[in-house]
């Protein structure tokens, strides 16, 4: 089911056309920061991402290997995208909120995990990553 979404006020907005039924939790400091929580994102590819307004973003380096994009206007957190060369280059986590329907997307995984604050958990099994392994995966070099 292809589903759309939008900053806040409404001057981004996009479209993902593959299926989208699973989000997974970042508790890094980074996306606590940015998001003002706990992060979920829903992993999408370059070529099922389809952004208008994009002259309403701003983009932010805010690592080696990934970008973060927010709505000039309102601020709304849009993505985190991987920049570095690799099998996750391009990919967009696109923040779950941002969707108009979130109907039917459970959460199957959790990154980060050590750096989880003691309050909050979630219900249910997820796959979870420490830094490190998440370090492993996505750091160049």
């Amino acid at each position: 089911m292809a589903r759309t979404g939008s900053c806040l006020c409404g001057a981004v907005r996009y479209s993902v056309t593959a299926d989208v039924s699973h989000t997974g939790a970042c508790h890094c400091g980074m996306c606590r920061k940015w998001s003002g929580g706990v992060y979920l994102g829903i992993e999408v590819a370059a070529q099922d991402f389809d952004l208008q307004g994009q002259d309403n973003l701003t983009v932010y380096t805010s690592s080696p290997w990934a970008e973060r994009a927010f709505c000039s206007s309102c601020g709304s957190s849009i993505y985190y995208r991987v920049t570095a060369q690799g099998p996750h280059h391009g990919t967009y986590h696109v923040g779950m909120g941002t969707l108009d329907n979130v109907a039917n997307i459970t959460l199957d995984g959790e990154i980060f995990i050590d750096l989880k604050p003691d309050g909050y958990a979630f219900a249910g099994e997820t796959q979870k990553m420490t830094e490190a392994e998440v370090m492993a995966m996505f750091a160049p070099g």
